[in-house]
């Protein structure tokens, strides 16, 4: 199963973010993107199971694997404020389509961080693989394989 970027930006190790429940994998592996721009697309097709009413995060789940997309660090914080949510939970999302779009001047404004971080919560006894991906990515680069 391939998961594409949700944005266009620079990749970063989920070890890297400055959110220890990422950073220490409390939630589950994965990878995080600094957005370029605001535009939030799906990773994978795979069905909507969880729009935050912030705006801020949705869940996704595709084959039993389930992802959660986090827009931003403390960003629930600013309860909704910069982010457009274009998706509903129980609806079936492509590989591509927006999810969300969000503000990204106006989050580090406020002075928030805007990490796009993918985490596999539940990898549903699968392995999740990073390919050998590093810098810049677009939407359509592989950034994740679950076998």
């Amino acid at each position: 199963m391939n998961i594409y970027s949700p944005v266009k930006g620079s990749l970063k190790a989920i070890e890297e973010v400055n959110d220890e429940v990422f950073s220490l994998k409390m939630m589950g592996d994965g990878i995080a993107v600094v957005p370029e721009d605001g535009r939030v697309v799906a990773p994978i097709t795979g069905k909507v199971t969880a729009v935050f009413p912030t705006g801020h995060a949705v869940g996704l789940e595709v084959e039993g694997v389930e992802l959660l997309l986090h827009l931003g660090l403390d960003t629930v914080e600013l309860n909704g404020k910069f982010f457009t949510s274009h998706v509903t939970q129980g609806q079936t999302v492509h590989a591509g389509e927006l999810l969300i779009e969000m503000d990204v001047a106006g989050i580090k404004r406020a002075g928030y961080e805007t990490d796009a971080i993918l985490v596999v919560t539940n990898p549903a006894g699968k392995q999740v693989e990073k390919p050998a991906v590093t810098g810049e990515v677009n939407v359509e680069d592989l950034i994740l394989t679950i076998k």
